[in-house]
C-alpha cells in the first residue's frame, strides 16, 4: 500500500480511520488500516485509482503520478500552496500545468461556427403604365464561421460563403441551379487600451440602422470610446447581396460603390440610444444612381425597454446623378418590435414593423429584403410588417411583408419574404 501517500494525504485533509464512506476500489478491503482514508480520498476526487476498478496499493508510485495527486488536493483546496507536499513535488507541478495550460489553450484557440438558410421572396410589380409581372427567387446559403484567438486583445474571423440557387425569375433570365462560394469575412479585430478598438480586412459594416448600407466592406474602422463612441472608416464597399434587384440598367453589377469613409458618433443613456453619421462613397450604381458620389448624412434615436423597442432615422443625402428635388434627397424609417426569436430558446418569438420615406440618395445598399431598388432615382416609401419564431433549438423561422411604391409616380412593389434559419 502507498502508506506515505496515504498517511499525508489523510492528514491534510484531516480524515481519520474510523471515517465511514463506500468502498471505491475492488482490491482495497474493508479492514484494511487505510481503508477510510483511501476511500475519503477517492469521493473528494484527489485519487482515482485505474481503469479497472483497483488502487493497486502495493505498486510503487511515480513522481509524477504523485504530483497529479498533489495537483488535485491543491485544486480542491485540501492543501495549501504552502504545504510541504507541494514544495516537494514544484518541479512536477509546474511542468503538469504547463502542459494543461496549452492543451487547453489550443483547443479554445480555434472555433468553427455556421449556419444554412433556405430563403425565398416572392414580388408583385406594377409599372406607372399599370403593367404587371413577377419575380420570385429561392436559395440555400451556407455560412462557416473561423474564429481564432491571436493572443489576449486580438482575434481573426473568416467567413466562407455558399449559396445554392433553387428559385429564380428575373425578366429573361432564370438562374436556378447557379452556385457561387466566397471568402465573404476575413478580418483581425483588437484591442489598443481599454477604449479604442481597430478592426481591419474584410468585415460587415451597419450604417443608419441598416437604411444607408448593411453589407460588407474592404476598409479599416477605429472605436473609440465606450457608452460614447467615435467610429471612423475608411475602404471600399464590396459587392452586395442585394437579391431583390429587379432592374440592372444594362449592368452587370458587382458592387453597389467604390471607396468611403464614414465618421459617426453614438451614445447610449440607459435605455436610450443616439447616434449619428456622415457617409462619402464613390462610384455608387444604385437606385438609379450610374457611378457618381453619394453623400449622406443621418441622426437616429432608438429605445429599448424590455421585450419593446422603438426607433427613428431621418437621412438626408446628396447625389450629383439625381435631379435636386426634395423627394431624392431626404428620407425618414420609423421601427416598432416587441421581442425576439432566439435560437436557444424553442418557443421564443418576435413582432417588427417599419416604416420607409427614403430618397435615391440616401440609400446605398439596404438592409431590407423588399424590392426597393425598382423605384430608381425617385426613391420610395411604404411599410413592412415581419414574425419570427424559434422553432426548435437553433432552428428559427421569419416571414415578413413589404408594401413599397414610388414617392412621385403608381409604381409599386409587394413583397412576400421567407426564411428558416439553422445554426451549429
Amino acid at each position: 500500500m502507498k502508506k506515505s501517500l496515504i498517511v499525508a494525504m489523510a492528514m491534510a485533509l484531516g480524515v481519520s480511520a474510523t471515517a465511514f464512506a463506500a468502498n471505491p476500489f475492488s482490491d482495497l478491503p474493508a479492514g484494511h488500516w487505510a481503508y477510510a482514508s483511501v476511500a475519503k480520498l477517492a469521493a473528494a476526487g484527489v485519487v482515482d485509482g485505474y481503469p479497472d476498478g483497483t488502487f493497486k496499493g502495493d505498486k510503487t508510485m511515480t513522481r509524477y503520478e504523485m504530483a497529479q495527486i498533489v495537483a488535485k488536493a491543491l485544486a480542491k483546496g485540501a492543501i495549501g500552496t504552502d504545504d510541504r507536499l507541494v514544495g516537494e513535488f514544484a518541479d512536477e507541478l509546474d511542468n503538469l500545468g504547463v502542459r494543461v495550460a496549452k492543451l487547453e489553450k489550443k483547443s479554445d484557440n480555434v472555433r468553427l461556427t455556421g449556419n444554412f438558410r433556405i430563403h425565398y421572396a416572392n414580388n408583385n410589380l406594377k409599372s406607372a403604365y399599370g403593367t404587371e409581372r413577377g419575380k420570385h427567387g429561392g436559395k440555400f446559403r451556407s455560412r462557416l464561421f473561423f474564429n481564432g484567438e491571436v493572443n489576449d486583445n486580438w482575434t481573426y474571423t473568416g467567413m466562407i460563403q455558399n449559396d445554392q440557387v433553387y428559385a429564380a425569375s428575373n425578366m429573361e433570365e432564370n438562374k436556378t441551379g447557379d452556385s457561387v462560394t466566397k471568402f465573404q469575412r476575413a478580418y483581425i479585430q483588437g484591442k489598443l487600451g481599454d477604449a479604442v478598438t481597430l478592426t481591419g480586412g474584410r468585415f460587415g459594416t451597419f450604417i443608419g440602422d441598416g437604411n444607408v448600407y448593411d453589407s460588407r466592406v474592404d476598409a479599416v474602422k477605429v472605436e473609440v470610446g465606450k457608452d460614447i463612441k467615435f467610429t471612423a472608416e475608411y475602404g471600399k464597399m464590396a459587392d452586395a447581396d442585394i437579391t431583390c434587384h429587379c432592374v440592372d440598367h444594362g449592368n452587370n453589377v458587382e458592387s453597389v460603390a467604390d471607396k468611403y469613409y464614414r465618421i459617426g458618433l453614438g451614445a447610449k443613456f440607459g435605455d436610450f440610444g443616439l447616434e449619428t453619421n456622415y457617409v462619402k462613397a464613390q462610384n455608387v450604381n444604385t437606385m438609379g444612381m450610374h457611378y457618381t458620389d453619394d453623400k449622406i448624412w443621418t441622426i437616429g434615436a432608438e429605445y429599448t425597454g424590455g421585450d419593446f423597442n422603438a426607433g427613428i432615422t431621418y437621412l438626408k443625402g446628396s447625389n450629383d446623378d439625381i435631379e435636386k428635388r426634395e423627394c431624392s434627397q431626404n428620407g425618414w424609417v420609423a421601427k416598432l418590435g416587441y421581442g425576439e426569436a432566439k435560437s436557444d430558446k424553442p418557443g421564443s418569438f418576435g413582432v417588427y414593423t417599419k416604416y420607409y420615406n427614403q430618397g435615391a440618395s440616401t440609400v446605398i445598399a439596404h438592409t431590407m429584403n423588399g424590392a426597393y431598388d425598382y423605384f430608381g432615382t425617385q426613391g420610395f416609401k411604404g411599410y413592412m410588417v415581419g414574425a419570427n419564431y424559434a422553432i426548435l433549438k437553433n432552428m428559427v423561422a421569419a416571414v415578413e411583408y413589404y408594401d413599397l411604391k414610388g414617392k412621385e409616380n403608381d409604381q409599386k412593389a409587394r413583397t412576400i419574404w421567407s426564411e428558416l434559419m439553422i445554426s451549429f
